[in-house]
């Protein structure tokens, strides 16, 4: 008998077989050696059933039969990769151990353990554990392979997760979706993180601008030349701040106070996954998604970064060795002068800016390999390099400035200055053509807008004699405007997404939010990613836009008495709870009673509450996203041919119907015919759309083709039938002709004709 090791993906499973059975034979879906079988997973082979295999009756969709809560949660087969399910089954027969080399976190947990319950599987089982995939490190984890009973804490917090998501998003969804008649998706982390971007939205437009001046104060000193700004009440009346103009222009003045202080500005923090994400977002405009996808590339293909999907920015004593062996590797390399200046002396163990084991859980801060970097595609390149170089940051010293505070009296109006004078640049050699927009540790900025424009940043020696005059040469008044709060951007939302919301400045209070933010690093970007697909919010360059459905969407949420729903706060209380979960603080089982009572309170509330008027969903979002695709259509594209851009972003409204009967199971046209979905098909006010559309479906067929508004019936036969009857269309040239509509693509519902 043989020891069968389960992967989370290929890649992955390619990669163990690699450095501990190199002479493994290769049979596609497994890999097989003379002690080790290995195989793998494809992301979740195992799902949480739908509500229709609890009862036929769910299938329809009706507020009358909520809350669903199944008292034992069924499982059930991704089809999609029921065939490499059904591998490991036959691979588990022949083997006595199993080692579960899924990747090192609650999902990959999850994942393992779906498996285990799904199949029966009572094998012993170890956990390897391990936070790169470089062959050393490999060979090193199993060499000491966990007892998987340690991880059981882990898998209990996985489970209960899970279960959660189910019942929040299965009940929320179909009761607001019943009750209102259009698909509204709800969920645990969804929600709050929605309703983020409503109140930002609600601000903004709340704000009203107003208009301000500056007094700026042009001073000298023998051949030293400084500004200052005037210190006083804000200044609206212009008249005002151009009496005060003249009355120091060209006058006399001193040094009222003249403070000179050292300061340091240490390296910023090694990455955690959402720090490289806020990063790389600002830096290139990467989504959340893209950076994480990037990174679990550079991980699993490339072996040349640690296990990115870490909440921690730091590193444990045992990786002091090895990251010295990668400073080490990376001479040769395009980094060869910053390996050369680096100080090696400066990362130990004594160092609690990088080492600092007690706020290591799972994983440590991100970290290069000690492998040489080849064939890096232009967006890895540049994610490779921003860690690369926060690495090599740890190896130098602090940046040393002179900091001059200075108080600048002319006819008792008095300027303030902030001169910051560099003396040794330190770590920020690294970064000789970056602005570093963060703080660094150890930096005692105020962080106001006021100090930082009043801040002079200059690289030659400062010096004033507080004792001599000083001459103000110019008086300039400048026109300003306050300024609505800020849309948020992918990075922004992160990193409120870390801290359940709260304007949190403090590095260290924010730090100890991490483990009651939304969601997790390994999730936060595809929370972001389903706002878009269900049409909560769209992307107006860098910006996230709320749209009239999410704007919607939160109102109704809130106006049916379920603010709890909404509230960051109180669901970074329960990711809280999960962590605890995980480390055997917390009962699942308690947690679990609480989220059921709340599943069932969101049923209650939404039954009693009003019907909304369709007119809500249908209005203008607030970037005129719908003017944008208006303007697409005119230039010659066909809706069919938007299918792709749009499914995700427009959500049929379903018909009216009488209750008890719901107006979803009224409206149903049809089975999903995209594989695996198995939702249902609903008419809307556009088109006909998937009712798994919240879980990711991308199935939508608009009403408007080749010049036809198509009936229910057409619809009908495109999905079941593949096409429709002849008859007559209308092309992009304005030419007509003879034709039947077929669906040419199923993921997207795309029409072409024959």
């Amino acid at each position: 008998m043989k020891t069968l090791i389960i992967a989370e993906k290929p890649d992955m499973g390619r990669n163990i077989a690699a450095a501990i059975e190199p002479k493994a034979k290769n049979f596609r879906s497994y890999l097989e050696g003379e002690k080790y079988i290995v195989t793998w997973a494809i992301g979740h082979l195992i799902e949480l059933a739908e509500p229709e295999a609890y009862d036929e009756k769910y299938k329809k969709w009706n507020i009358n039969d909520l809350p669903i809560i199944p008292d034992q949660f069924k499982l059930v087969p991704n089809r999609k990769t029921i065939d490499q399910l059904k591998t490991i089954a036959q691979l588990a027969k022949r083997s006595n151990l199993l080692v579960n080399a899924c990747d090192a976190g609650r999902e990959g947990q999850h994942i393992f353990s779906l498996i285990q319950r799904h199949l029966k599987l009572k094998h012993p089982v170890k956990r390897l554990w391990i936070s790169d995939l470089t062959p050393e490190t490999i060979r090193k984890g199993f060499a000491e392979l966990k007892d998987a009973a340690a991880y059981e804490n882990l898998t209990r917090a996985a489970k209960a997760r899970s279960e959660a998501d189910w019942l929040i998003g299965m009940n929320g969804s179909r009761a607001f979706t019943t009750k209102h008649n259009v698909l509204l998706s709800v969920g645990r982390v969804q929600t709050p993180v929605l309703a983020l971007i409503y109140d930002r939205q609600k601000q903004i437009e709340a704000f009203t601008s107003v208009k301000y001046f500056d007094l700026e104060g042009h001073f000298s000193q023998g051949d030293v030349a400084y500004k200052g700004i005037w210190q006083g009440d804000r200044i609206t009346d212009p008249a005002k701040a151009e009496a005060l103009a003249r009355k120091v222009k060209g006058k006399p003045g001193r040094i009222a106070s003249y403070e000179v202080k050292d300061t340091k500005e240490y390296p910023f923090k090694l990455y955690d996954l959402t720090l490289l994400q806020r990063e790389a977002n600002g830096k290139y405009g990467f989504s959340a998604k893209k950076t994480l996808d990037i990174a679990q590339s550079l991980y699993e293909k490339h072996k040349l970064i640690s296990y990115p999907r870490t909440n921690s920015n730091y590193v444990t004593e045992q990786n002091i060795p090895d990251m010295h062996k990668t400073l080490s590797s990376l001479q040769g390399t395009e980094y060869d002068d910053l390996v050369k200046g680096a100080n090696r002396q400066l990362v130990h163990k004594g160092n609690k800016f990088i080492c600092n084991p007690a706020k290591v859980e799972d994983h440590h801060a991100i970290l290069p390999t000690n492998r040489k970097a080849t064939r890096l595609s232009p967006d890895e390149q540049k994610l490779y390099d921003m860690i690369v170089r926060r690495f090599l940051s740890q190896f130098y010293p602090a940046a040393e400035y002179k900091v001059h505070a200075v108080m600048t009296s002319v006819e008792n109006e008095n300027f303030k200055t902030t001169v910051k004078e560099l003396v040794s640049l330190g770590w920020k050699v690294i970064y000789p053509d970056q602005k570093n927009k963060e703080k660094p540790k150890g930096a005692k900025g105020k962080g106001k807008d006021a100090d930082e424009k009043e801040e002079m940043e200059v690289n030659e020696p400062f010096t004033l004699s507080p004792k001599d005059g000083v001459r103000c040469s110019d008086a300039l008044v400048k026109e300003k405007e306050t300024q609505p709060p800020k849309h948020y951007t992918e990075g922004t939302l992160l990193k409120a997404m870390e801290s359940a919301g709260k304007q949190i400045e403090d590095e260290e209070l924010r730090e100890a939010m991490k483990e009651s933010g939304l969601g997790t690093p390994a999730t936060r970007a595809a929370t972001i990613e389903r706002l878009k697909k269900v049409g909560y919010v769209e992307m107006k360059g860098k910006q996230i836009q709320l749209t009239q459905k999410g704007r919607t969407a939160i109102e109704l949420i809130r106006d049916a008495g379920i603010e709890l729903l909404t509230s960051p706060e109180m669901t970074g209380q329960w990711e809280r709870r999960l962590n605890q979960i995980s480390k055997g603080a917390a009962s699942d089982e308690q947690f679990m009673e609480n989220v059921k009572k709340f599943a069932t309170m969101i049923v209650e509330k939404v039954r009693v509450q009003s019907r909304a008027a369709k007119t809500l969903f249908e209005g203008e979002s607030t970037s005129g996203a719908s003017k944008r695709r208006g303007r697409a259509g005119s230039e010659g594209k066909t809706s069919s041919s938007r299918s792709r851009s749009v499914a995700a972003k427009s959500t049929p409204a379903v018909k009216k119907g009488k209750e008890p009967r719901t107006a979803a199971a009224s409206s149903i046209i049809a089975r999903c015919p995209r594989p695996g979905c198995g939702g249902s098909i609903f008419m809307g006010r556009k088109g006909y759309g998937c009712s798994n559309y919240n879980m990711g479906c991308t199935f939508v067929i608009w009403k408007e083709n080749y010049g036809r508004m198509l009936t229910d019936a057409q619809v009908k036969a495109l999905i079941e039938k593949g096409k429709t009857g002849k008859m007559k269309l209308v092309l992009k040239d304005g030419s007509q002709v003879q034709g039947r509509l077929m669906i040419k693509n199923i993921e997207s519902g795309e029409l072409t004709f024959e």
